[in-house]
């Protein structure tokens, strides 16, 4: 038996505010299970939304844009001039990112994940600190081998 489910929260990326809507729910044996098609391209999704989103990365968030890119912390310091020490504080959420090195993390996902192409001029008014809780990503998955990002 399948049926409408209208959001869920895809913690299994490591993220802890990502919404997928429009999946189905299937009963397997008495369990509810919901099967997402189309994995890769779902994370180059996820990977746009944190790049495009208001307000510093995350730990959470720039951990999953280094995993995606292949990167591991060390290489990831070097390349952004800094100890794979500070690396781990960032993604531990002991400290922030500073607003070029933030940016720069953006465009360079942007490119080596190819996602569309941002303006860099954008990207540096992405990385403003907001107070608050950043906007979750929703994604719709209403067709999953064209999901969208849901405004």
């Amino acid at each position: 038996m399948t049926q409408d489910k209208a959001h869920y929260r895809y913690t299994e990326c490591g993220l802890p505010d990502v919404w997928i809507e429009g999946l189905h729910s299937e009963d397997d044996a008495g369990e509810e299970t919901v099967r997402i098609a189309n994995v890769r391209s779902l994370h180059r999704l996820i990977a746009k939304g944190i790049v495009t989103s208001a307000g510093r990365l995350t730990g959470a968030e720039l951990r999953y844009l280094r995993s995606e890119m292949g990167l591991t912390q060390a290489h990831l310091a070097k390349l952004v001039h800094r100890r794979p020490l500070t690396v781990s504080r960032w993604e531990k959420g002991q400290s922030l990112l500073e607003g070029a090195t933030d940016a720069f993390i953006r465009i360079l996902a942007s490119r080596k994940l190819d996602l569309d192409e941002i303006d860099p001029e954008e990207v540096s008014g992405w990385c403003v600190s907001i107070t608050g809780e950043k906007e979750p990503i929703r994604l719709d998955a209403t067709d999953p081998q064209n999901y969208r990002l849901v405004a």
